[in-house]
């Protein structure tokens, strides 16, 4: 865990920034259900789509949100052909994004993501293990294949939690340039955070007061109070207070004790997880409770959380038979429905998990340390609904390095024609 976690300046920070640690060499060869609202807001639908001639009684679709980087408008400033990468390389999962500027985003055109458990064993050894690596490394060996296919203009690749905390991360980050010629940056719990909420913010349900986001991760959670500026659109919101805990799915999972068959273990087990998050949470909560005391405000709890947790038990909600990020990003679900699809899962069996749909094998013994965290943010912002987001910190390195080129070449453009 790192120094820096806990509270931002008493005055806030943006969460826009500059795309620092961006590079511009390339590597070296080596719906289930759901509508959408178009203004912007949530809206409900009445009915459930169906391809059977005789489709069973329709379910009220969840409300959604606009999301704009997806439309194929042509870019205003950057050059509509170049293309931007960001690789993610997290504790649990591996994962790359390519786009090209659009006229209020951008436009995805190539993606690849791949469980690669970096942080496997971390908890017990404080090492990265061989097989982690070698894992790490095949993933990041495709990736850095995508951006010579892909001509990549400048890319950004970060590493998070697991390169954090490991005595030997930087060596690993050594090992990666020399072997894929991908140069990573090891983040900062505050910049991940940053990142997160500028990739994700968007999706917000529209309302007023401070509103709460989160990033459920593998190796640690980040939770991050925000305050938007509704009078500047979709401007990066202003960020309150935040903080960073050492548990995410895959640490967490490792640090109780080994999953059983017996029941009564199993509650036990998740009983222990619960405590140690919400131990974890504790500063934190002081801090909001304070600070929601001094304001006298009341408002309606926004929430919001973008990670494979959240993605996952909203694909169970919506009786997804597989997952499909269209209908679950953006996605707004009532929170005591994923309070209680995670107690469900927590009283099954591995075998049970595995047989579920959209869990699975890769998943399976990784989540209940998710619902574990969820339930504890639930306990602590205690929204009615939950929003969904299938995005984060590749979303919020595209959009801070789309937007530093377009501002250095808005600067280029207003020095012509002035006398020197």
């Amino acid at each position: 865990m790192e120094a820096d976690a806990g509270v931002a300046t008493s005055k806030g920070e943006p969460v826009g920034g500059n795309a620092a640690g961006a590079e511009r060499s390339r590597p070296r060869k080596g719906r289930g259900r759901g509508g959408r609202a178009r203004n912007g807001s949530p809206r409900n639908a009445d009915v459930a789509a169906s391809a059977k001639p005789t489709p069973p009684p329709a379910r009220p679709v969840p409300p959604r949100v606009l999301v704009p980087e997806l439309r194929q408008d042509p870019a205003p400033l950057s050059h509509p052909r170049q293309s931007y990468a960001a690789i993610d390389l997290g504790t649990n999962n591996c994962r790359l994004l390519i786009a090209r500027p659009a006229h209020d985003g951008f436009v995805v055109v190539d993606a690849f993501s791949r469980v690669v458990r970096l942080g496997e064993g971390l908890a017990q050894t404080g090492r990265l293990s061989d097989a982690a690596m070698d894992r790490a490394l095949g993933a990041l060996r495709i990736c850095a294949d995508k951006l010579r296919r892909r001509h990549v203009h400048l890319a950004r690749s970060v590493a998070t939690e697991a390169c954090r905390r490991a005595s030997n991360g930087a060596e690993f980050i050594a090992r990666v340039a020399q072997e894929t010629g991908i140069r990573l940056d090891i983040i900062s719990a505050r910049e991940e955070a940053r990142l997160a909420v500028l990739g994700c913010h968007i999706l917000l349900e529209p309302g007023h007061g401070p509103a709460l986001v989160f990033d459920i991760g593998g190796g640690s959670t980040e939770l991050v109070l925000i305050e938007e500026d509704h009078a500047r659109g979709d401007a990066p919101p202003r960020i309150l207070d935040w903080v960073s805990v050492p548990w995410g799915v895959v640490s967490l999972t490792e640090t109780v004790a080994a999953e059983v068959e017996d029941a009564t273990a199993r509650a036990l087990r998740y009983a222990d997880m619960r405590a140690r998050v919400a131990d974890s949470f504790a500063g934190f909560a002081q801090r909001l409770a304070a600070m929601q005391a001094a304001s006298g405000a009341v408002h309606e709890p926004r929430l919001l959380g973008t990670s494979g947790t959240v993605t996952t038990l909203a694909s169970v909600h919506l009786e997804l038979p597989q997952y499909d990020r269209s209908a679950v990003d953006g996605v707004i679900v009532p929170a005591e429905s994923m309070r209680g699809i995670s107690q469900r899962l927590s009283g099954m069996t591995l075998a049970q998990r595995r047989e579920q749909p959209c869990i699975g094998k890769e998943r399976a013994d990784l989540v209940v340390a998710g619902c574990a965290i969820l339930e504890s943010i639930l306990d602590l912002w205690p929204a009615r609904r939950l929003g969904v987001a299938d995005r984060g910190i590749r979303e919020g390195i595209l959009r801070s390095l789309i937007g530093s080129q377009d501002g250095a070449l808005i600067r280029r453009l207003s020095q012509r024609g002035k006398p020197a």
